[in-house]
C-alpha cells in the first residue's frame, strides 16, 4: 500500500470505525444526488443476507463477464486492501483509480459533511463514502452492470442509493444484532429492504422459518417477481470432487446439469444457484436460459479467496473467513465432506463484538485442538481470555493451545497437525476475517482477489 493510500485511508476510517454505523440514507443520497446519480448511469444487482454474499456476487458477476459484459462489483470487507472493494472486469480497481474516486468524491463529501453538522448529524461514515466511491468509479469505467453487495442490513445499508434491477438474498441467521435486532424476524425485515416492486427478487432457503416468513409478506406486499430457493430454482444434485464439485441446477429458466463448480461446500452449489437465477433475471428476464458453455466456463473458474481456500498441501490448511455460528456452522461441514484428516487442528482468532462461546461449541466437535491466537485487528480478544473461553468449551486443558503472536501460532498448528510424522493431519483456520487475511499473508499466498 504507498504512503497516499495509506493516507486516505486513514482518513476514511477517521469518519467512522467499519463497525460503527449511522442507520439513514440521507447523507448517502445527498451525495449522490450533487454528483449527478452516477448509480443510476448502469443496470444494478444488489445482494443482502448474513452469509455468502461476497461469493455470491463474485459468481454473479464472473457469469455476466462471460456473457460480454462488463461488470462493476463492491464487496465488503476486504483481505488485504480496501481497493478489494471496488472492482471493474473482475479485478481489484489499481491504486490510482481509488484515489481517484476519492478525490472525485471528495468536493461533494464536504458539502454533505457541512449540511450534515450544522443539523446536529455525523459525517459522511466510512462505508457511505467508500459505495460513493464504488458508484463514481464504475460511472467512470463505464461498467454495464454494477453487483453491489449491502455493507450491513439492507433498508438504510448506503448502497441503498441504487434502484436494483435484481435484488438477492442469501440465507439469514444471527449477526450484528446491535443494529439489526435481536431476532430472526427482526434481521430479515432489514435485509428484506433491498427488495422493491420493480425488482426481480431471488430468495435463498432460509434456515429459520420467521426470515421466510417476512420474505414471503415483504414480496406479497410490494407485488414483485420472485424466484424461491426450494420453490421455482434448487440444487437438484451435487457430486464433490477434487477442487470442487459437479451440480445440476434449476434456474429460473432453464435446467444446467453436470456443471462443474470450483468451489467446496455445499453453501457454495448454493450460492451458485443464486447466482444462475439472478443472471438469468438480468440477461433474460428471468425467460432465457444461459447459453451451457458460457454457465460452465464461468463456473469453473470462479474463485472466492478466504472462503474455504486451500492455502497450503503437507500439512492441509483450509482457510475461512467464517465469523459468526452460522458461517462457522456451514465451514464444519464442508471440512467433513471435502477432507479426511486423522486429525484435525485449529487456529482460531475472533473479534469482540461476536460471541466467541458460540462459535466455539460449533468449532469444538471437529478439532482434536485448538490454537487460539489474535489478529493484530484492535477489535480482536486476547488470546488467553479466549483461551480461558475455549477451556470451558472443550473440557480437557490439554485440547487448547494459546499462542498471541500469530506467526508462532501458525507453526504450533502445524506441527500439531504432523505429530508423529502424521502426513494427513490438517489445519482449520477461522475466527475472523482479519485472521483469514493475515494468515494469508504470512503463508505467502498470492493476494488473488
Amino acid at each position: 500500500m504507498s504512503p497516499e493510500l495509506r493516507e486516505v485511508y486513514a482518513a476514511l476510517l477517521d469518519r467512522a470505525p467499519e463497525n460503527r454505523i449511522e442507520p439513514d440514507l440521507s447523507r448517502i443520497k445527498r451525495v449522490m444526488e450533487l454528483m449527478g446519480d452516477p448509480q443510476n448511469s448502469y443496470r444494478s444487482i444488489r445482494i443482502a443476507g448474513t452469509n455468502g454474499k461476497t461469493t455470491t456476487a463474485r459468481i454473479l458477476e464472473r457469469i455476466l463477464r462471460e456473457a460480454g459484459l462488463r461488470t462493476g462489483r463492491t464487496t465488503s470487507p476486504h483481505l488485504h486492501s480496501p481497493t478489494e472493494r471496488i472492482a471493474i472486469d473482475g479485478a481489484p480497481i489499481d491504486e490510482e483509480g481509488f484515489l481517484q474516486a476519492y478525490r472525485d468524491v471528495e468536493p461533494f463529501a464536504a458539502i454533505v459533511d457541512e449540511e450534515s453538522l450544522a443539523a446536529g448529524g455525523p459525517r459522511l461514515t466510512f462505508f457511505e463514502y467508500l459505495t460513493a466511491m464504488a458508484f463514481q468509479a464504475f460511472a467512470s469505467a463505464p461498467v454495464d452492470v454494477a453487483v453491489v453487495e449491502t455493507g450491513m442490513g439492507g433498508t438504510w445499508d448506503a448502497t441503498g442509493a441504487v434502484d436494483p434491477d435484481v435484488a438477492v438474498i442469501t440465507p439469514i441467521s444471527l449477526d450484528h444484532q446491535e443494529y439489526l435486532g435481536d431476532t430472526i424476524a427482526e434481521i430479515a425485515g432489514e435485509k428484506a429492504g433491498i427488495l422493491t416492486a420493480d425488482a426481480i427478487a431471488v430468495l435463498a432457503e432460509q434456515p429459520y422459518q420467521d426470515a421466510a416468513d417476512v420474505l414471503r409478506e415483504r414480496v406479497t406486499e410490494l407485488g414483485a417477481e420472485a424466484s424461491v430457493e426450494g420453490r421455482q430454482i434448487g440444487v437438484l444434485a451435487r457430486t464433490p470432487g477434487v477442487g470442487g464439485q459437479m451440480l445440476s441446477l434449476q434456474g429460473i429458466a432453464g435446467r444446467y446439469d453436470e456443471v462443474f463448480l470450483s468451489l467446496l461446500g455445499e453453501h457454495q452449489a448454493r450460492n451458485a444457484l443464486l447466482a444462475v437465477a439472478a443472471a438469468e433475471a438480468l440477461l433474460g428476464g428471468g425467460e432465457t436460459p444461459l447459453d451451457g458453455e458460457l454457465l460452465h466456463a464461468a463456473l469453473s473458474t470462479v474463485t472466492s479467496p478466504g472462503r474455504a481456500e486451500v492455502v497450503r498441501q503437507a500439512p492441509t490448511i483450509v482457510l475461512d473467513a467464517a465469523h459468526n455460528p452460522a458461517g462457522v456452522l456451514t465451514l464444519v461441514s464442508t471440512v467433513r465432506e471435502n477432507f479426511r484428516f486423522t486429525r484435525t487442528i485449529g487456529l482460531v482468532g475472533i473479534l469482540q463484538e461476536k460471541d466467541a462461546a458460540e462459535i466455539l461449541d460449533v468449532l469444538e466437535p471437529l478439532l482434536d485442538t485448538i490454537v487460539v491466537t489474535r489478529s493484530s485487528s484492535p477489535r480482536a480478544i486476547p488470546a488467553d481470555r479466549l483461551a480461558e473461553i475455549a477451556r470451558d468449551i472443550f473440557d480437557d486443558e490439554d485440547r487448547v493451545i494459546e499462542q498471541e503472536s500469530l506467526p508462532d501460532a501458525i507453526q504450533a498448528a502445524v506441527d500439531l497437525a504432523e505429530t508423529d510424522g502424521d502426513q494427513f493431519g490438517g489445519v482449520v483456520v477461522a475466527g475472523s476475517v482479519t485472521l483469514a487475511a493475515e494468515v494469508r499473508d504470512l503463508l505467502g499466498v498470492p493476494e488473488e482477489v
